[in-house]
């Protein structure tokens, strides 16, 4: 590739096809951003990411599970590779080049005809930032772009002991991602984004935050989808531990909060039993959030004056739930229920069982704060049933109570 500088463009991808090869930590990153584009995501690799995985899953993309074809760049506008093998790269590249179709090469720069820029976003603003091939030049150029956008210009430029992958003392970092939106991060939150070597990330977290991540970060995908896949707790700590006593700045990125049913304290209790620094920063939890987005206060004045929130992943007859769901049937505030979709129908009925009232209203956030938001509202007593019929599927966030309906004048 010649020494002249690329011509910066905005792609308008929506309804296009894009070609995506491979399925691990390149693409893990990179296929948020062509999914908030609007682009008909094709992704070609023999096997995928767990969060990859939850995006076939949920319809967002298309999934061959195989090797790529020249002819799967038939119809494409763009193609993203994302393998480390320098000859199968090589090959979808001479590919593309056939059909005169832009190549974004992770493996390699100088052979690519297509660049992706360091890139934040804050708004209806995009800003998307060349460092002439060096990726690190870009990522701190864009990183000042993003504190004057946000007018938070003094603490980014504070925090960090050492350069990202210097030598230096490890540390870890429990930060909760919010509920979705990747605006909803809190500034301290990204700030310890943009200083890490190690980013350990939930299937929760917005992806478009990983998108905005340095190049040369560690990625590692710890998804736990629900009923499939995942890694144990134990391997999780392990790869914190490790990363951090190897002298790594280790984030553990995690959706909502990081103790709002985020495992946060068996990490922190494993970091410091290796002697390894914590620092907790919280994160906006979906019990609360969820609802705001959906029109829904979790409390209102006269309404409610209480909220609980309950874990709904283990069923209430189960002999492993911790929930006494008689008292919570009795009480007259909100009940905020997380992932308890599965069981949605043995709570609801526990609850009516035990008193509550079945025309008790109801509604179910399907991925709030994000542009696949769905919202479902029913009573107790037909919600399970209503889910059903409408397909909805985790994550999704359970209200009960009459402040379902609080704002609707």
């Amino acid at each position: 590739m010649s020494a002249n500088p690329p011509y910066p463009l905005g792609l308008r991808l929506a309804g296009r096809r894009v070609v995506v090869v491979g399925g691990g930590a390149v693409a893990t990153r990179r296929v948020p951003a062509l999914l908030d584009a609007g682009a008909d995501v094709f992704l070609v690799a023999p096997e995928l990411t767990p969060a990859l995985q939850a995006h076939v899953d949920a319809g967002r993309l298309r999934w061959a599970p195989r090797r790529f074809a020249p002819a799967d760049l038939d119809g494409a506008w763009l193609v993203q590779v994302a393998v480390d093998d320098p000859l199968a790269a090589a090959s979808v590249s001479a590919a593309a080049a056939e059909r005169r179709i832009f190549c974004v090469r992770a493996d390699d720069r100088s052979a690519a005809t297509a660049w992706t820029p360091a890139v934040t976003r804050h708004g209806p603003v995009t800003v998307a930032v060349f460092g002439g091939g060096d990726p690190r030049r870009a990522m701190s150029v864009r990183d000042a772009v993003r504190d004057l956008l946000t007018v938070r210009t003094g603490l980014a430029a504070a925090g960090r002991d050492t350069p990202p992958g210097g030598a230096g003392p490890g540390r870890v970092a429990l930060v909760g991602a919010g509920p979705g939106d990747p605006e909803l991060i809190t500034v301290k939150g990204w700030r310890l984004l943009t200083e890490a070597d190690v980013v350990v990330a939930d299937r929760l977290v917005p992806g478009l935050l990983l998108d905005e991540l340095r190049p040369d970060v560690e990625l590692v995908d710890a998804s736990k989808i629900p009923y499939g896949p995942s890694r144990t707790q134990e391997e999780i700590n392990r790869i914190l531990v490790d990363r951090a006593l190897a002298g790594k700045v280790v984030v553990r990125l995690k959706g909502g909060d990081p103790y709002v049913f985020g495992r946060g304290g068996e990490e922190l209790l494993a970091c410091a039993e290796a002697g390894v620094p914590v620092t907790v920063v919280p994160g906006v939890t979906s019990a609360v959030a969820v609802p705001a987005v959906a029109g829904v206060p979790v409390t209102h004045r006269a309404v409610a004056h209480e909220f609980t929130v309950v874990s709904g992943h283990v069923a209430p007859d189960s002999p492993d739930s911790l929930v006494r769901w008689p008292a919570l049937a009795g009480l007259r505030g909100t009940l905020v229920v997380l992932m308890g979709l599965r069981n949605l129908a043995a709570i609801t009925a526990a609850l009516t069982a035990y008193g509550r009232d079945p025309a008790t209203p109801v509604a179910v956030i399907q991925e709030g704060t994000t542009g696949a938001q769905r919202t479902l509202r029913s009573t107790l007593g037909a919600v399970a049933a209503d889910v059903v019929a409408a397909g909805l599927r985790p994550p999704a966030v359970v209200v009960i109570g009459d402040v379902v309906g609080a704002l609707d004048a």
